[in-house]
């Protein structure tokens, strides 16, 4: 008997939050998870991934690509929408925790021209060899450790349009290889820093709740946020969501306005950037709340929930998303790019922590779980130094976003530059040095790079 309805979306979906929870009970139960902070979505989704290749369910991978792609512009769209409510007073606004923003930006202008060089030249590399790899197979490492899976999801299928067939699994697996040296060279930079005493605000063992995951039955209750509407009028999540839907159709419909005018190759490399886009629309939107004095109706703390919910979601579905089967073809080629990248991000992150002059320690163990993954990283590995986050870190990430714009678009530009422009490998190695060269001139000049100070 034929379904009615369509299921496999919701199915999918289902399948999702099995593993998620599958994910939050081991790892409450599994020593070595919580030894290394593996969040549930990693664990949740990797075990969805074995049982897809296994094929233990009948869904199709493009179909996870999807939830990917679609919850990343989600969780974006909602970090546009969410108002700064953090009013620590401590440490104040001023030139110290701007200093520290612009640092953590400017380590972008290292590691992912690093990582992006690396990558090109083991593509030349193998081909002097007689492996020929697509020119931007390369180009997957930096996107996926220094923007994450959603972004290497996204760009993975640019390429694909351009005849990369296997991007988006490459992509994705490059964004994964981020998250194990995230985990498992960051995990021991932080115990090395708490032993010896490096974390101003850290403690030398972490409480048992928090290696679980699970807050316990006597916890106070924490806020996940405020109601701004009337309950017997509209539901607030339904109404925080309503807006993110808004926002989306809107964005569809500028990217696809702005596509009829771009030449085909262009036009195919912007809905690659949906998310950004997304997000500098919520901004406007959320400005033009703020003039009409509705902003208030936007509820920070429920915004934050939809961020954290389209990230887990993202993470899950990224990793449900990858077919083992290519990721065996390209396997030597994926570990000789990724091995030295996740070494030489942390030798180079290193190098620059030491001469942090405040906080060298937190500065480091974030920048180094945001250039391996994503911010959500940093701010885990942030919390292992910092649990109560009494550092002004948070500020200066309040900050980091507007700092780091502009790497991270020339950046993610360049990178579609070898598909939409032709330019070849030598050429973009030299793009990418120049970045590096003008980002040390900048560490030079605004006294970054001097003497080093002790870090453990």
């Amino acid at each position: 008997m034929e379904i009615p309805f369509v299921f496999e979306p919701l199915l999918g979906f289902g399948a999702i939050g099995i593993f998620l929870v599958i994910g939050v009970i081991l790892r409450a139960k599994v020593r070595f998870f919580q030894s290394f902070l593996l969040p549930s979505c990693l664990i949740g989704g990797t075990l969805g991934c074995i049982a897809l290749n296994l094929k233990m369910f009948d869904l199709s991978f493009s179909l996870f690509e999807n939830f990917a792609y679609h919850f990343l512009n989600i969780a974006f769209i909602s970090v546009g929408l969410t108002r700064n409510v953090n009013h620590n007073k401590e440490h104040g606004g001023g030139k110290q925790v701007l200093r520290g923003s612009l640092w953590m930006a400017l380590m972008k202008g290292i590691t992912w021209p690093l990582q992006a060089i690396i990558g090109l030249s083991c593509v030349l590399m193998f081909s002097t060899f007689g492996k020929e790899l697509f020119p931007t197979f390369g180009l997957l490492l930096p996107i996926g450790f220094n923007e994450g899976p959603g972004q290497a999801l996204s760009i993975g299928k640019v390429y694909a349009e351009f005849g990369f067939e296997n991007a988006v699994t490459v992509g994705l697996t490059f964004a994964v290889m981020g998250y194990i040296f995230c985990f498992f060279l960051g995990m021991p930079l932080v115990k090395m820093g708490l032993s010896c005493g490096a974390a101003k605000y850290g403690k030398k063992s972490l409480p048992e709740d928090f290696l679980k995951g699970i807050l316990p039955k006597e916890k106070k209750d924490v806020s996940a946020g405020t109601l701004t509407l009337h309950t017997e009028n509209i539901d607030n999540l339904a109404f925080q969501l309503g807006l993110i839907g808004l926002i989306y159709v809107i964005t569809y419909f500028f990217c696809d306005s702005i596509v009829q005018m771009l030449p085909p190759a262009t036009g195919k490399v912007l809905w690659g950037f949906f998310f950004g886009i997304g997000m500098i629309i919520a901004l406007l939107f959320r400005f033009l709340m703020r003039k009409a004095g509705v902003e208030h109706l936007v509820n920070p703390g429920i915004q934050n929930r939809i961020t954290g919910f389209g990230i887990d979601i993202m993470i899950t579905a990224t990793l449900m998303a990858i077919n083992l089967g290519i990721v065996w073809m390209f396997i030597v080629p994926i570990l000789v790019i990724s091995i030295p990248s996740g070494i030489l991000t942390l030798l180079s992150i290193l190098y620059f922590g030491k001469r942090m002059h405040t906080m060298n320690l937190e500065h480091t163990v974030v920048a180094y779980g945001m250039y391996t993954g994503q911010m959500s990283t940093g701010l885990l590995l942030l919390r292992m130094v910092d649990p109560e986050f009494k550092s002004p870190m948070l500020l200066e990430l309040g900050a980091y976003p507007f700092l780091v714009f502009p790497f991270t678009i020339i950046c993610m530009v360049l990178a579609t530059l070898p598909v939409s422009h032709g330019y070849g490998i030598v050429l973009m190695i030299g793009l990418y040095a120049a970045i590096i060269l003008l980002t040390l001139v900048l560490l030079k000049v605004l006294k970054f790079w001097g003497k080093p100070e002790k870090l453990f």
